[in-house]
């Protein structure tokens, strides 16, 4: 058992940020980020991003990550210890990552599919009509092909926070970072001449990204943009969801926080800056401004195959590369996903880490087959209160990130902002030396600004 006294934790202060990057870079970088910057106006939403993340994402990150070394305890247990009324946050903050698993791992299959089609050198044959949907509805592949990366995952977390975690990691984060920075210089690089003799260019994607368009912007519009950034980091930064809780407790108390906090902040907003230098010029070169409106599944699954066949012969080996790439970040995400329910369950129940994992493993086999199936046996629709349409994944994914998380966010602000205190985090900070960096910013976004921000969330979430 893993508890307070004698508890495996990262070898150093590299191996964490790279386990934390890891998890923060996932799909929702890749195919959301540049979706929502195209639809902001390129440099406003960028500045709105990075203004966030160095005040809003900040303060999540390093009370959770404090959180987590203070008490050395994952999300289940970790609230509790704060304050043994605030139990009930710390169940809400591990179902999270339970209800996440199962659809990230369908993903994950999803992903497997297009990776081995590129491989084989039979990239263009997803990028058929129809191709996507036909895959996901399919009896048996989609089931397989889940069961491949759960067993990738299990894998890692079954090895542990040194031999898995951290090890793993190390190999897969810096081969991450130099394919997104590859597919991001080739993207600038192209150019393509439609049927109706119009040339576009990566670099003028790259203007429409980088370059602000105030054209037409209103208070509400910035309103909007501000809240689909405040959104976007949850999913960049695996905050609100236990994580970052759970990879907190594995570190050392002479680490320093504060640049360890800082790095990862550097590092999942330069990767999902550059994720949005990576797809944007591309599809606008060979899709117009109107193939960059998917989002999702449909940008990645849908539209990018397409981008990779009009590119030509080299298309194969783009595609190959981008869908490497994007396992990788499922991958590496998964993980700490995985991570933050199989501790919680050592530290709660007194469990050993392959029995934890083997039941985390079992259950979320058991609920992928099932999201699986919501696109064959099981398909229906329903209508959330934001008006889009869901079958059991959407559902999921609305229930976990729409729902739950703003309210673990806003009960972790509650609770260190005026129950705890935020001196409770700027001492666990600042205990390894040195001063908490941005002390008065943390004091008044904990207490004041986050909570408003993301109540607001909340109730657009809500449909309200």
């Amino acid at each position: 058992m893993e508890n307070k006294t004698k508890r495996n934790s990262f070898k150093g202060s590299i191996g964490f940020v790279l386990a934390a990057a890891g998890s923060a870079v996932g799909l929702g970088n890749i195919w959301r980020f540049p979706y929502l910057a195209a639809k902001d106006g390129g440099g406003t939403f960028l500045a709105v991003y990075i203004v966030l993340a160095l005040t809003f994402g900040f303060t999540l990150l390093i009370t959770e990550v404090a959180i987590g070394r203070k008490t050395k305890q994952s999300p289940l247990t970790a609230y509790g210890m704060l304050h043994p009324k605030w139990k009930w946050l710390g169940v809400i903050a591990c179902l999270i990552p339970a209800i996440i698993m199962p659809y990230y791992c369908a993903i994950g299959g999803w992903v497997i599919k297009y990776f081995f089609e590129y491989v084989t050198g039979n990239g263009t044959v997803s990028a058929k009509d129809g191709y996507f949907t036909s895959f996901i509805a399919g009896d048996v592949e989609p089931i397989v092909l889940m069961l491949v990366f759960i067993l990738a995952v299990t894998f890692v977390v079954y090895r542990g926070v040194n031999k898995g975690i951290e090890a793993f990691s190390k190999v897969l984060m810096p081969i991450l970072v130099i394919l997104v920075v590859v597919i991001a210089v080739f993207s600038l690089t192209i150019s393509h001449t439609d049927a109706d003799g119009v040339t576009r260019t990566g670099l003028e994607g790259l203007k429409i990204y980088l370059i602000p368009d105030f054209k037409g912007m209103t208070l509400g519009g910035f309103f909007s943009v501000l809240l689909d950034a405040m959104g976007q980091l949850f999913f960049s930064i695996s905050v609100a969801m236990g994580i970052m809780v759970a990879y907190g407790s594995y570190v050392h108390d002479d680490a320093s926080l504060n640049k360890s906090v800082n790095q990862i902040e550097i590092f999942d907003t330069a990767v999902a800056v550059l994720a949005g230098v990576m797809i944007i010029p591309a599809v606008y070169t060979f899709s117009g401004r109107d193939g960059m409106a998917a989002s999702g599944p449909g940008l990645m699954f849908v539209s990018l195959p397409k981008v990779f066949t009009a590119m030509g012969g080299i298309g194969n080996f783009v595609g190959c590369l981008f869908f490497a790439m994007v396992l990788f970040a499922a991958i590496t995400s998964a993980i700490s996903i995985m991570e933050a329910i199989v501790s919680s369950f050592m530290d709660k129940f007194s469990l050993s880490r392959a029995k934890s994992v083997i039941i985390v493993a079992t259950v979320t086999v058991i609920a992928g087959v099932i999201v699986c199936l919501g696109y064959n046996s099981l398909y229906f629709e329903l209508t959330l209160p934001t008006g889009s349409t869901a079958q059991i994944l959407d559902l999921m994914d609305y229930i976990s990130n729409n729902l739950l998380m703003p309210a673990v966010a806003i009960g972790t602000c509650i609770l260190v902002g005026w129950v705890v205190k935020p001196k409770t985090v700027i001492d666990e900070v600042e205990k390894s030396g040195g001063k908490m960096g941005r002390k008065k910013l943390y004091q008044v976004m904990i207490k004041f600004a986050a909570p408003i921000l993301l109540s607001i969330l909340f109730l657009k979430s809500l449909g309200l």
